[in-house]
C-alpha cells in the first residue's frame, strides 16, 4: 500500500493530477462506476472520477432504505449543480431482506458489504460492462480493519480478497492515502461547495450502523428521526460528528401516570481531527435537555436519552 501522506505535507495540486493520472490509467478507454453516498469521501472521490473521466463516469447512489432523511434529493441536487449526473438505484428491498433477522454487528456489516458489492454493483457493473467500480476508501478505514477494531465495509485487498475474483471488477481507491482532514482538503480544492466538503461524516453502513440490534425498516425509522433531530441541533456546535443511536432493549418508563416500555436513543456527539482518537464533546446540559426534549416529544416510542461520555479509544465513533 502507498504511503500515508499527511495533511501537512498533502500538495492538493500534484495529488489531484497524479490520482486523475492513475484513474485515467486504470480504466483505459473503457468505463467505470462511481458509488456515490453523499459523505466527503464519496464525493470527492466523484470529483476526481469525473475530472479524469467525464462522460466514461456513471455515478451510482444506492437507495439501501439506511440512509438519512432526504438523503438521495439532497446529493443528487448537490451535483447536479456541479454538472455531475448521479442516477439513484432502488435496492431497498435487498438491503432489508439481507439483513432480516441478523443483530451480530459484524454479520451485519458483511451483509451488506455483500449486499451492496456483490448483489447491487455486481449487477450494475455486468449489465454496463464497467471494468472498475471508484470509491472513497480512506486510511483510517484500512486501520481500524486491519487491527480488528471494525470491519470497514469497503475493505477488502488488506485482509486478502480480491475484488475481482470476489465480486468481477476491480475497485480503486484513490483517497487510500489520506486520513479525513487531507480529504476535507482535496474536496475543496476540486471544488465542492463548503457544505458538501465540511459535511460530518457518515458511516458506510449508514444508519445500520446506528441500530443495535435487528435493522428493520421501522427501527430505522426512529433512528432516523432521532438523527435529524441532533443534526439539527447540533449543527453549530463545531463538534466532528454526532449522531444518535438506538439501543435494542425495551427500558421502563412512565407517560400519563402509567408504566410504559419504549425505546432508548444514545447521543453521541465528538472532538477529533482524523477520527482515529475522539473525546466527547463538552455540551452544555441545556443543550443536552434540549435534544432530549425534541427526541422524546417528536419520536412518542422513545422514552429515554441518554449521551455518551466515554473517549474513543476505548469507545468508537459509530456503535456497531
Amino acid at each position: 500500500m502507498a504511503k500515508e501522506i499527511t495533511v501537512q505535507d498533502l500538495n492538493t495540486e500534484a495529488f489531484i493530477t497524479e490520482k486523475v493520472g492513475e484513474i485515467r490509467e486504470a480504466v483505459g478507454d473503457t468505463t467505470a462506476i462511481n458509488a456515490l453516498s453523499g459523505g466527503v469521501d464519496s464525493s470527492a472521490v466523484t470529483m476526481l472520477g469525473h475530472k479524469a473521466l467525464g462522460d466514461r463516469l456513471r455515478t451510482i447512489f444506492v437507495e439501501n432504505g439506511i440512509m438519512r432523511e432526504g438523503e438521495a434529493e439532497q446529493v443528487v441536487g448537490f451535483f447536479r449543480k456541479l454538472g455531475v449526473t448521479v442516477e439513484v438505484v432502488d435496492a431497498r428491498d435487498e438491503f432489508f431482506t439481507a439483513l432480516k433477522g441478523i443483530t451480530d454487528p459484524e454479520e451485519k456489516r458483511e451483509a451488506i458489504t455483500q449486499t451492496f458489492y456483490r448483489e447491487v454493483f455486481g449487477r450494475i457493473v455486468r449489465e454496463s460492462a464497467a471494468t472498475c467500480l471508484l470509491q472513497g476508501t480512506i486510511l483510517t478505514d484500512i486501520d481500524e480493519t486491519v487491527a480488528g477494531i471494525k470491519r470497514q465495509h469497503n475493505v477488502f485487498e488488506q485482509l486478502g480478497i480480491d475484488p475481482q475474483k470476489a465480486f468481477g471488477y476491480r475497485i480503486l481507491e484513490p483517497l487510500i492515502q489520506l486520513r479525513k482532514d487531507g480529504v476535507r482538503k482535496v474536496g475543496e480544492a476540486l471544488g465542492l461547495p463548503t457544505e458538501l466538503f465540511n459535511r460530518i461524516p457518515f458511516p458506510g453502513p449508514a444508519l445500520a450502523a446506528r441500530v443495535i440490534g435487528e435493522v428493520t425498516p421501522e427501527r430505522i425509522e426512529v433512528v432516523r428521526k432521532a438523527n435529524l433531530i441532533v443534526e439539527r441541533l447540533l449543527k453549530g456546535s463545531g463538534a466532528f460528528q454526532y449522531m444518535a443511536i438506538l439501543h435494542e432493549d425495551r427500558v421502563t418508563g412512565m407517560r400519563d401516570g402509567k408504566r410504559d416500555f419504549g425505546l432508548q436513543i444514545e447521543v453521541r456527539c465528538w472532538d477529533s481531527v482524523d477520527a482515529r482518537t475522539a473525546t466527547p464533546t463538552r455540551l452544555s446540559f441545556e443543550t443536552l435537555e434540549a435534544i432530549a426534549g425534541d427526541i422524546i416529544r417528536e419520536i412518542p416510542v422513545v422514552v429515554s436519552v441518554t449521551y455518551n461520555i466515554a473517549s474513543k479509544p476505548p469507545s468508537t465513533i459509530e456503535a456497531i
